[in-house]
């Protein structure tokens, strides 16, 4: 039975990001990636125009994962100090579920390509940073004590920082030490 054109495109996917969970990583090639699919470098263009056109098939991967999770996240939580909570844990656990995607998410595996690469995981982390933001305004999220909009951009600046420096952490420890580690104990300071 012939392969359809959508499956090989995802087996593509699927084996760079397996490349890229890979402790001792370099710079990951096409022709190293062919070879990692027993396929030619030319049947890898058939269905992506770049090694940029592949990188933004998983960015979009983790664009769609992450964000079809927080709206539900949403849908299902009006306390927005616990909102929150489960936003930050969510990002955590996916990062720790789909190791090869931190690379990306870090930006590490982004070096020396295309800058538009960089330029759309940086707009994933404002429109995530955005969604805590909407979730600190909602009641249960002030502790007690009421925010302003300073304080609401600082809250949400502060945890996509934590995160970021989470996923770094879990890629420079060759993802031995877990994003999703200490959050719990964690999560009472982030709170403040």
């Amino acid at each position: 039975m012939p392969r359809v054109k959508g499956e090989r495109r995802l087996e593509i996917l699927k084996a760079l990001a397996q490349m890229l969970e890979q402790p001792k990583w370099g710079k990951i090639t096409t022709a190293a990636l062919a070879e990692k699919l027993v396929v030619s470098e030319a049947a890898l263009y058939r269905h992506f125009a770049s090694k940029a056109q592949m990188y933004e098939g998983l960015i979009e991967f983790i664009e769609v994962s992450v964000f079809s999770i927080a709206n539900k996240i949403a849908e299902d939580e009006t306390d927005g100090g616990k909102q929150v909570a489960k936003l930050v844990e969510m990002l955590l656990a996916f990062a720790e579920k789909n190791p090869g995607m931190v690379r990306v998410m870090t930006g590490d595996a982004l070096v020396g390509e295309h800058e538009r690469l960089q330029a759309r995981m940086n707009q994933f982390y404002e429109r995530f940073e955005a969604t805590l933001k909407q979730a600190l305004r909602l009641p249960g999220a002030d502790g007690g004590w009421k925010q302003s909009d300073a304080d609401v951009s600082t809250h949400a600046g502060f945890l996509t920082r934590y995160m970021i420096g989470c996923l770094h952490q879990y890629a420079k420890s060759g993802f031995a030490k877990k994003p999703t580690e200490s959050y719990a104990a964690q999560r009472r300071y982030l709170a403040a």
